[in-house]
């Protein structure tokens, strides 16, 4: 093996590495949010213990909430992603990005600050019911996650795990599997996860009416990029299809498939972007959310 070869051999085991351990941290995060929105299993969860004042809580979890957001909507921009490739290799760029929302998302877990004021509170079978639908909604997320292309979603497949797909554009609309019943499924089951619930407090309230509506504000986003892409086609498919609340029933358009590669940033994408939809052209890239 001569000195270029071992060299291209370290880089390759390196970010196998590295896209490994975001990886993990992804599947912590999402746990640990689970988790966290659930209070169990944890000493410190979105409804407490509270640990300060109820202005200072307030504060602190907005400056958290706030740090997610810029960090999910700025380092998915062109120009930032481009900067970025001149730091790290283009192989671990998407590593890069799953890495710091891990971090902002691990952040704003720990230093939560909940405070003593509960909205509602039901017991027995309607608790049952809500969190069968908080389940629903994150086993929907998740989901959407390989509906697309996980491996890509989370760096996997960029960095050298599987063999990279075709991603060039395509005039081509996707219209089958979850997307048949709704146009941003990952969307749906972060929204339901987040508001079924039994028990919700205000710091609970709080967390959940902020990534709504950071969901809203990237569902506008893409929409409008969608649009963009594909033209009469997606206003076709969107006259059939809801956004967020599922279709009973597929509205399938005939002639129409939707084409879902490369990852766009949602929430969390991720979780979530974690937690996040995915196209097939780059426009996707200027989304606030993947969600991610």
């Amino acid at each position: 093996m001569t000195r270029r070869h071992a060299y291209l051999h370290a880089y390759r085991h390196a970010y196998l590495v590295l896209s490994g351990i975001a990886w993990c941290g992804f599947l912590a995060i999402i746990v640990w949010t689970m988790a966290f929105l659930a209070g169990v299993a944890l000493n410190r969860t979105v409804d407490g213990p509270p640990h300060t004042t109820t202005f200072w809580a307030v504060t602190i979890d907005l400056s958290l909430l706030l740090l997610f957001a810029v960090q999910h909507s700025v380092m998915a921009r062109r120009a930032v992603k481009a900067r970025l490739r001149r730091l790290v290799p283009v192989e671990l760029e998407r590593t890069t990005y799953v890495l710091a929302t891990n971090l902002c998302l691990a952040l704003l877990l720990a230093l939560w600050q909940p405070w003593d004021e509960q909205i509602w509170r039901v017991d027995g079978a309607a608790a049952a019911v809500l969190w069968a639908l908080c389940a629903s909604g994150w086993v929907l997320a998740i989901a959407s996650t390989f509906a697309v292309d996980h491996l890509e979603l989370v760096g996997l497949r960029q960095a050298g795990w599987a063999s990279t797909r075709d991603t060039g554009p395509s005039s081509d609309l996707q219209v089958d599997g979850l997307y048949a019943f709704v146009r941003h499924p990952l969307m749906t089951g972060l929204v339901l996860a987040f508001w079924a619930t039994p028990r919700m407090s205000a710091p609970h309230l709080l967390f959940t009416v902020a990534a709504t509506a950071y969901i809203g504000v990237g569902i506008v986003f893409e929409e409008r990029d969608l649009r963009r892409t594909f033209g009469a086609s997606y206003d076709e498919y969107a006259s059939r299809v809801p956004a967020l609340v599922p279709a009973l029933v597929p509205a399938l358009v005939p002639g129409l498939r939707r084409r879902r590669g490369a990852a766009s940033p949602t929430v969390v994408e991720g979780a979530l972007r974690h937690c996040s939809t995915h196209r097939s052209t780059d426009v996707a890239a200027d989304t606030p959310p993947d969600a991610g």
